[in-house]
């Protein structure tokens, strides 16, 4: 069992409820609005199903050969120039940058966002042996301003307002901090980024895709930022999880289509940048991160997440992510995608994120490579239940539900009961912060007077006699 903390997803997303009615509202509206983007996009494309069945099956079949297809890409980015790096975890994975970064002398590094850097906790590795970095992403440049991490994705500083940013650029970069015009905010990070470009040793990025028939990889973002840094530094370092990797540069076609229109409801991102070998006068570095994915190829229940494509659909579409808010789960991945992975990296410490969801399966709906995510999360549960991480209160809950309702007698039974008791019972015991956490920002429902079952037994004969 892991030394670490268990993450407390339930605490921290009563915290971001009840801190105002400003963020939580607005948080759940912008990313509905999202959703509601997403589903004309997908709408307005016939083949939108076919699409999303066939990148499930590309997905599936480089998995299914991924030490061919990571061979075939190592081959061709070397031809075209490129330096290729094996990372077997985090450590491995900050150690080779950190080393490449000092034998050229950078002090300080501009980079563009990337999950996986975060995953691997880069930054605070770099700048702990004096190597200054510097987020060029406009969300992510607010997060490392705030101290957080990203939140979301793709939209790492969706919780804050603007006033908020306002505030913090105030506190930062010296704004006014009444001023939260969203242009002059956008112009007061970019001219506080620009000068970097050009003065930094190197830029690093992520990547979206790697191409294993011609070596080259891919970048989609909106604003650029990639880009420059991977352009305008001699030096270029590239981080990309083993499972990034798909057949041929056609099969690109199948995943643009899908990506942003399932992220941002948009038909494309701003930039979709290819790099194949070093700039002219450059040095590229690719660096390929296992961190535990071989592990989780091997695991029957849980290796289609390794499909998942970064896109964020299932975040906006969770009801219970667009309540919490992304920071509540504690992890690198937040949302109905992070309930699944973050497991895979540490089960105590993340043994209750499987139980921050509905189960409605939204989630797996709108997943454009068809990643099964509401049965894993299920299985998650089971997972957690059977290594003893439940707390006593949620197994004794568990214990008697699964006798009672194994039991029909017993349910009909306590069906009888419960609803006169519920007018009797104190208060206290209904609104027991222990016993019944979910009574504490809201009254229980009224319970009908007559259930279901009743009903139709009541009116079973008269149907029958109306079908007759």
């Amino acid at each position: 069992m892991s030394n670490a903390k268990q993450v407390d997803p339930a605490k921290a997303a009563e915290l971001f409820i009840i801190h105002d009615q400003i963020h939580e509202p607005m948080h759940d509206r912008f990313l509905w609005g999202t959703m509601q983007r997403r589903d004309a996009e997908a709408a307005a494309i016939p083949e939108w199903e076919e699409l999303r069945e066939i990148a499930s099956k590309i997905k599936e079949h480089t998995l299914t050969h991924l030490d061919h297809y990571l061979e075939e890409f190592e081959a061709n980015a070397t031809k075209r120039g490129a330096h290729v790096h094996w990372a077997l975890d985090a450590a491995e994975h900050n150690e080779i940058v950190h080393s490449i970064l000092k034998d050229h002398g950078v002090k300080e590094m501009i980079k563009s966002k990337s999950m996986l850097q975060e995953e691997c906790h880069m930054t605070p590795f770099l700048e702990n042996r004096g190597i200054k970095v510097i987020e060029s992403d406009l969300g992510e440049r607010i997060q490392q301003l705030d101290g957080q991490p990203p939140s979301h994705i793709v939209f790492p500083a969706i919780h804050k307002t603007r006033k908020d940013v306002a505030q913090l650029f105030a506190r930062t970069v010296g704004t006014d901090p009444n001023n939260d015009d969203p242009h002059l905010l956008t112009e007061v990070i970019r001219n506080n980024a620009r000068p970097r470009f050009l003065a930094t040793g190197a830029g690093m990025t992520g990547g979206n895709f790697a191409i294993a028939e011609t070596g080259t990889f891919m970048v989609c973002t909106n604003e650029g930022n990639a880009d420059i840094g991977a352009s305008v530094p001699p030096l270029h370092i590239a981080s990309i999880g083993i499972e990034k990797l798909i057949p041929r540069v056609e099969d690109m076609g199948v995943f643009l289509r899908l990506l942003a229109r399932s992220a941002e409801g948009s038909p494309l991102t701003q930039y979709s940048s290819h790099f194949s070998g070093p700039r002219k006068g450059g040095e590229l570095h690719i660096v390929l991160v296992d961190n535990g994915r071989s592990r989780r190829l091997g695991m029957a229940d849980f290796w289609h997440s390794l499909k998942c494509i970064r896109c964020g659909a299932c975040m906006n579409t969770c009801p219970v992510y667009r309540r919490s808010g992304g920071l509540s789960y504690g992890a690198t991945y937040s949302g109905p995608i992070g309930v699944i992975l973050d497991p895979t990296f540490d089960e105590f410490k993340y043994s209750e994120l499987p139980f921050h969801s509905t189960l409605c399966g939204s989630c797996s709906d709108v997943c454009p490579v068809k990643i099964d995510i509401s049965d894993q999360i299920l299985k998650w549960r089971r997972v957690m239940a059977e290594r003893g991480y439940l707390p006593l209160v949620k197994r004794m809950s568990f214990a008697v539900a699964g006798h009672v309702l194994g039991h029909p007698e017993e349910y009909h039974a306590m069906e009888k009961v419960a609803a006169p008791a519920m007018d009797y019972a104190p208060h206290f015991l209904l609104y027991n912060r222990s016993l019944n956490p979910w009574g504490r920002s809201r009254e229980l429902p009224q319970i009908a007077k007559q259930t279901f079952r009743d009903w139709y037994l009541a009116n079973r004969s008269e149907h029958a006699d109306d079908e007759q």
